[in-house]
């Protein structure tokens, strides 16, 4: 389905509907990004709770700002991954140990369980899990500050 064939608001509840161009809508869509790391804001998926696609999104810019807004606002309600922008210091170089990061969310701490839980994601990005399942990215592990990295390759 095109971008440009549909509507979308939200119920009194709160949930996304989709009104295709014929008319036809949809209650409960959610948006699930198709390449959240390299490309968030192209590839989005409406898709409905049973996981079939009603409409697809090829770049979230095309969109007219109230429905980006509106699909933005949920996808920042769905995805919580804070982006890791220096590692101050870590507990212990073996695991499991505790990390000492600033994030875009602000200074937090986690521990990491395994050097398993820091994986690759592309030539650069690394995603690590915390031991609550939450992930940070390292958006480019070649561009953090000379500290961070040092801390990062001695876990890779």
């Amino acid at each position: 389905m095109a971008t440009s064939t549909f509507q979308l608001s939200r119920d009194s509840f709160g949930a996304l509907v989709l009104t295709t161009d014929d008319g036809l809508l949809h209650h409960g869509v959610s948006p699930v990004r198709a390449f959240p790391i390299q490309s968030p804001s192209q590839g989005i998926s409406l898709v409905l709770h049973d996981g079939k696609e009603v409409a697809w999104i090829d770049d979230l810019a095309d969109l007219p700002p109230p429905i980006r807004a509106l699909l933005q606002e949920e996808l920042d309600g769905r995805e919580f991954m804070p982006e890791i922008s220096h590692i101050a210091s870590v507990s212990s170089y073996a695991t499991p140990c505790t990390w000492f990061v600033k994030t875009d969310r602000g200074d937090t701490e986690f521990v990491l369980k395994d050097e398993g839980d820091i994986r690759r994601i592309g030539d650069a990005s690394l995603l690590v899990a915390d031991n609550h399942g939450i992930h940070f990215l390292v958006r480019n592990m070649f561009t953090i500050d000379k500290h961070s990295r040092k801390i990062l390759d001695r876990f890779l």
